[in-house]
């Protein structure tokens, strides 16, 4: 297999996981959590005595997924699919947290680009783990405050996103290994 067409299936396979990372976390943020707040969402423990709306998980892994396309597919799949991407979360959201989950989402998203992009190719995984930590700090200080007009659940929300972006980071440095070895060049 040619290292283009491998490049392009991988990064094929990413926005897919991305693109599913989406109605999941609307999925999570209202069916799924150790507590479910009436009128609120359904909460999951991040650290010791923190909780954080289900969703951040997906949300956290997404940031991640993103940054996977553009490196594979290029900086235009990367936007085309942050664009589908807020469609989709506003047409899965539940109607309450429509306009903070498709803001939350364009917003962490493009925060994620700005800073992913002109890291990336000096340094893959600080470029991941740099634009993960803005992205989910800008996600969830948009979707709480639109969503619920509060910013009570802020640290949980952060601590659950860096967890994935974190558990994420082993892996994005074995890709960067392995990219080399194979000749593969980022898109």
């Amino acid at each position: 297999m040619t290292t283009d067409r491998q490049r392009r299936i991988e990064g094929l396979i990413a926005l897919v996981f991305f693109g599913l990372s989406i109605p999941a976390a609307n999925w999570l943020i209202g069916n799924a959590g150790t507590v479910c707040v009436p009128n609120g969402p359904c909460l999951v423990p991040v650290a010791p005595g923190v909780m954080a709306p289900s969703g951040v998980l997906m949300v956290g892994l997404a940031l991640v997924l993103r940054d996977i396309v553009q490196r594979r597919l290029g900086a235009k799949a990367a936007l085309i699919a942050i664009a589908v991407g807020a469609l989709l979360s506003g047409l899965l959201a539940p109607p309450a947290i429509v306009i903070a989950s498709m803001a939350a989402f364009l917003l962490s998203e493009l925060t994620d680009f700005a800073v992913y992009t002109p890291l990336q190719r000096r340094n893959f995984v600080a470029a991941v783990a740099a634009s993960g930590v803005i992205g989910l700090v800008v996600d969830s200080i948009v979707f709480l405050q639109l969503a619920f007009g509060s910013l009570d659940f802020i640290g949980g929300q952060i601590i659950g996103k860096a967890w994935m972006v974190l558990l994420a980071l082993p892996l994005m440095h074995w890709l960067r290994r392995r990219d080399e070895r194979l000749g593969l060049a980022p898109a």
